[in-house]
Formats: C-alpha cells, structure tokens, sequence
C-alpha cells in the first residue's frame, strides 16, 4: 500500500490519509504507539474504486473532500463517514483538490485531463461552476488562498488564477511540477518538480527568491510543504529521506530517515504543534510518521 496523502487538521489532532488501496483512514497521532499497525486509527472512509491521490479538509474539520482515479471528486462528513456530494466532470484521474470561498463553500479540482474545474458546494447541481482549461498537460498540484488558486501542471508551468480581476498569469518552470504552495503572506509559492529542486518563486515578478537541494526527486509525484510560521521548507526525497531547509537561507538544517530506502511521497506539518508527518511507498506501516520539529 502507497499513501499519496497526508493533511493534517488545523490544530494537529487528527491527520487523514489517502492511499492506493482506495481507503481514507483517520487517525489520532496522540494514540498511535508508532509500532503496530493501524496503530491510532480513528474511522475508514470507503467509497473510492481507484487509488486516492489528494484530500482536503474544511477549517472547521467537519467536510473533507478527495479525489482519485475515479475522475471523480468526493465531499464526505467527516462524523458520520458519508458523501455528500460526488461530482463528475473530469475526463482523467483527479489528483488534487483544496477548498476555498468562504467556510469552504468551494471545491476546487486539478487533473489528469489538464483542466481545473470550480465545484458550488451549497449548490444541489452537479455541473462546475467554472472551468480552467489553460494547461497543455495535466494538473498534478494547485493552492488556494483566498481570491487566488495557484496550479502547478506537468507542462512546467506555474499559473495563477486572479478571480477578482479575473486573469491569468503564467511563470515557466521549465520542469514538470510536482507541488505546490503558497506563503501565508500570499507573495511567494514553493515550487517542488522533477528536476531534484525546489524553487521559492516571487508571485509579483515570477523571479526564483531561493531554490533547495539535496534530495532526489526525478520520477515521482513528490510533495513539500511549509512548516513553523514559514521559517522551513520540508521535503520528501525517492530515497526515503525526509529534508528540512532553512527557508530564507536554503540551507540543509536536517535529514531523516523515515521510510526504509523507499519514496517518501508526501509531508504536512503543523506549525501550532511544531510537528510533521510524513507518508511513503514503504507500505509496512498504514500510520503516517509524526515528529516534533524545533528550528
């Protein structure tokens, strides 16, 4: 088993996993012993027929939604492990998702079939109510923060939707990427493809501000994220090894050994409890692992 997924909830107290044997498990940290399997498992969330390759949460952990192999995207109560809603639409795999507008009353999906679709949550219509269909090749990442969504496509470029102004503005990575995110401040993105780097890219003029090196990451779907008030970049690594930047020096601050030699695919943190998770392919072990951070 592969987990592809990994966010954590807002405070830390849960973290959700999607995999690729079509399951959604939540899990409590606070009760895994970090030896047993299934060790901490709260609830499984079945519906998916195809691997599960992103989930969001809602800031309220009450609605998470997920996507997959299903062309699918999926709304479920968190409480009472039901969908909501499953709306169609996508013509290939879904392989990422993230809420936005206000209380989470909008989905946004990113996919295989190079289009981004805009999902009406309060809406009983099962039609999107926006489509993007600016990328050459498929969509493998996308961010929300407030009126602007940032993708991240396999044709090496990095776009950013203005839905205010209602433009578009386009940034050549020159790689295929991988992952993306935005700075709480909303003026950079982190930018992880498949050329072993990772770029802190500046939204106002698409200029690289700092890159991070070191891990290996040249076939697979690898995410970083941002951690601890923006103050460091973490990453997964095809070797197994998890990295930890300084994010204004790009220096290597640590490695970790997380997952016996093989892909570590995907990391969240949780800056208010200065801890991380990380996910992988080594599949011994369904609980994510979950470290204390201290820079």
């Amino acid at each position: 088993m592969v987990v592809l997924s990994l966010p954590i909830s807002g405070q830390g107290q849960y973290i959700l996993t999607g995999s690729s044997d079509r399951s959604i498990r939540l899990y409590n940290p606070a009760k895994s012993s970090g030896s047993s399997v299934g060790s901490g498992l709260v609830q499984t969330y079945s519906a998916h027929g195809y691997e599960v390759l992103d989930i969001s949460v809602t800031e309220d952990n009450a609605r998470f939604a997920s996507v997959g192999g299903d062309k699918q995207v999926f709304l479920w109560d968190v409480a009472t492990a039901r969908t909501l809603r499953r709306w169609s639409g996508h013509f290939g795999r879904v392989n990422c998702v993230e809420f936005g507008g206000e209380e989470g009353s909008v989905v946004v999906s990113g996919s295989f079939d190079a289009t981004v679709r805009l999902w009406d949550c309060k809406s009983q219509s099962t039609k999107p109510i926006q489509v993007f269909e600016d990328s050459k090749d498929s969509v493998s990442s996308l961010h929300v923060l407030g009126h602007e969504i940032v993708t991240g496509s396999v044709d090496g470029k990095l776009r950013l939707y203005d839905l205010r102004m209602g433009m578009v503005f386009v940034d050549t990575i020159g790689h295929p990427i991988t992952s993306v995110q935005q700075t709480n401040d909303g003026n950079a993105v982190l930018v992880s493809t498949l050329d072993s780097v990772i770029r802190l890219m500046d939204k106002s003029n698409g200029q690289m501000l700092q890159s991070y090196k070191g891990h290996t990451n040249t076939d697979y779907r690898i995410r970083s994220c941002l951690g601890l008030a923006d103050s460091i970049v973490i990453s997964g690594s095809e070797g197994g090894m998890i990295y930890v930047w300084d994010f204004l020096e790009g220096k290597l601050v640590e490695t970790l050994t997380a997952h016996d030699g093989k892909v570590a695919s995907a990391v969240s943190c949780c800056s208010p409890r200065k801890e991380w998770a990380s996910a992988g392919t080594d599949g011994k072990n369904p609980s994510p692992n979950f470290r204390d951070v201290d820079y």
